[in-house]
């Protein structure tokens, strides 16, 4: 039988993650580092068993999807809402300060208004991926620290839509009127579902008596429930996370959380690997090394202005200084959808090739440091239990 010369590559892959997973693991380091370190080792930069950073990125976009799918799933609804005024105005404050300070250094450095906005809105995007796995892990999903950090979350994933509107503006690319049509009855139909779920409490699935007996089928509709909410959001020009979570409320809305878990947690599992390890691919070493001081410097003010402003928002909302400061530094890494908004900027001309390098450089490590900076930060935080 011909063997695909893909085969002994993704089994070595496989290998090396396992290896470095096993090692990590006994430090108690988080499988988000594990990942990221095996893409740095395995990819176009590091030993060269893996190549192509674009086909593992798109898989792991999909395993994106799933892990928000989940997260719908397993966080109360009812808290999510009642905890509004983290999530809006929490969001909003960070948003437009995170912007307005990167704009007052581009100012002071003679950057263009464009360049100034692109990144801020590239600075101010938090990971879901990173926050998300490691609150799963620690069991924090459903805390109080959870639900602000997954609420503010939320909020910057649908801003991104407008971030994506701004910059085309910046560019001389307006949006089209029909595109802001679709964003606007997307959103009204999410609201009036949720709506929905909140009013009622419990809804029945089509064929869900059917298919408690039917593992496969089981496999199936859960798979359409997730992506099918996820195309329908992403054919609105919405956020196809906003469509999986939705489509997980709406799961545990019908109480068929535990088939569903069973049917995709591997394949959750997988995917999310898939997407950490296509980011730490995008780690040019070579780069890396030349650059080394100036993005040491602007990892170390990211992740310490992004803890501190977003904890004092919180306190200012009136959480205790010890939360506020978690869950700061849950939200302290630059984000994953952040790779979109720089592509886009280099795209449009907003940010040169050596700009979109030093922020591909900058979004992946801070991703590769924050689980260190948030396990440092619970560390002197937990004993509140508040926190917690």
């Amino acid at each position: 039988m011909h063997l695909d010369p893909m085969m002994p590559k993704v089994v070595a892959a496989a290998f090396v993650v396992l290896l470095i997973g096993l090692f990590l693991r006994r430090f108690r380091q988080p499988h988000v580092v594990v990942y990221l370190m095996a893409g740095a080792i395995i990819g176009p930069h590091g030993i060269g068993i893996l190549t192509d950073a674009g086909i593992a990125a798109r898989l792991g976009d999909v395993g994106v999807v799933l892990l928000l799918f989940f997260v719908g799933m397993e966080v109360s609804l009812p808290r999510l809402v009642a905890n509004w005024r983290v999530a809006i105005i929490g969001s909003a404050l960070q948003i437009g300060l995170t912007v307005g300070v990167v704009w007052l250094v581009g100012a002071w450095l003679g950057w263009s208004t464009g360049r100034s906005v692109l990144l801020g809105f590239v600075v101010c995007l938090s990971s879901t991926a990173v926050v998300v796995s490691m609150l799963r892990e620690w069991g924090q999903l459903d805390s109080e620290a959870g639900h602000d950090a997954v609420g503010v979350l939320l909020v910057q994933d649908l801003a991104l839509v407008p971030m994506l509107i701004v910059i085309g503006l910046m560019a001389d690319e307006p949006t089209t009127a029909g595109t802001v049509g679709l964003q606007i009855a997307g959103g009204v139909v999410i609201i009036a579902l949720v709506a929905v779920v909140l009013r009622k409490g419990t809804i029945s699935l089509p064929f869900a008596a059917r298919l408690r007996s039917d593992h496969e089928l089981q496999v199936f509709s859960a798979f359409v429930l997730c992506f099918g909410f996820a195309t329908a959001t992403a054919m609105a020009h919405l956020s196809t996370a906003l469509g999986a979570f939705v489509a997980g409320i709406v799961v545990a809305s019908a109480r068929e959380t535990e088939w569903v878990h069973k049917s995709l947690d591997a394949l959750r599992v997988l995917l999310v690997a898939l997407f950490f390890v296509s980011v730490g691919m995008l780690l040019d070493t070579s780069f890396l090394l030349e650059h080394w001081w100036i993005l040491g410097a602007l990892v170390i003010a990211v992740l310490l202005s992004n803890t501190f402003l977003n904890a004092g928002i919180l306190r200012a909302l009136g959480r205790p200084w010890a939360a506020s400061i978690y869950v700061g530094s849950l939200l302290a890494q630059v984000g994953e959808f952040s790779f979109v908004l720089a592509a886009v900027g280099q795209e449009k001309g907003l940010i040169s090739g050596y700009g979109y390098q030093m922020t591909v450089g900058l979004i992946a490590l801070t991703l590769l440091l924050s689980p260190a900076w948030i396990a440092v930060v619970r560390r002197l935080t937990v004993g509140n239990e508040r926190v917690a």
